[in-house]
């Protein structure tokens, strides 16, 4: 998926040089959508790269059909978790194999400072400054819920109340890049406790929830 992220930077990137915008499709359609949307003798300069991008796109697919089933066959569980949009089968199955029991945490929002997305905190005397998170905790899992994050704030992100609050949260500060990207963590860390809410609990996703905890 990097290498395919890597391509259609390169492809962007070459056809902003000749003056071509193109619109911004989710990555599995962007090699088809992309070469109706320039012209024939720009096709040619880019041809190999959407042939490899298309190569690419069927590959990821067939990889992601065969964790889809694993997930179904040997981690029930973690098809609960792939209820919320953004959660798939390589997400919901590593973090269920990494929290490995749910009980083990008294309050479900515990689980954001285990993964490490709880800011740190920088009190003395009349001061309580917020710091950036503590990072500590699986980095590869933190990277999944941040990945996933995005994707609920982006623009394929399906209506939800977390979408809503990240939002919410990203135009703050007047939008600035430092607002969205405390967006996307914010959201990273309720996405982890509504997965271990849902996994407890058993219950299905409801998009529009009265609280999240």
């Amino acid at each position: 998926m990097r290498n395919r992220a890597s391509l259609i930077n390169a492809v962007r990137f070459t056809l902003k040089s000749l003056g071509y915008a193109v619109s911004n499709p989710s990555s599995a359609s962007f090699h088809k959508t992309v070469g109706s949307e320039i012209p024939a003798s720009c096709r040619v300069l880019i041809a190999p790269i959407l042939a490899a991008l298309e190569e690419l796109s069927v590959r990821i697919k067939e990889l992601e059909t065969s964790i889809a089933q694993m997930a179904r066959q040997r981690y029930p569980q973690a098809q609960k978790l792939q209820q919320i949009a953004g959660v798939g089968p390589i997400t919901s199955i590593y973090f269920v194999l990494k929290i490995g029991e749910p009980t083990r945490f008294a309050r479900n929002r515990d689980v954001g400072a285990f993964l490490g997305l709880c800011p740190r905190r920088d009190q003395s005397g009349n001061t309580d400054k917020e710091l950036r998170i503590s990072k500590c905790g699986d980095r590869y899992l933190r990277r999944l819920l941040v990945n996933a994050a995005q994707y609920v704030l982006g623009p394929f992100g399906a209506p939800s109340a977390l979408r809503d609050h990240g939002l919410r949260l990203a135009k703050e500060e007047g939008g600035t890049a430092r607002a969205k990207k405390r967006a996307v963590v914010a959201v990273a860390r309720k996405l982890a406790v509504l997965m271990l809410s849902l996994w407890k609990s058993q219950s299905s996703y409801q998009p529009f929830p009265e609280a999240i905890n």
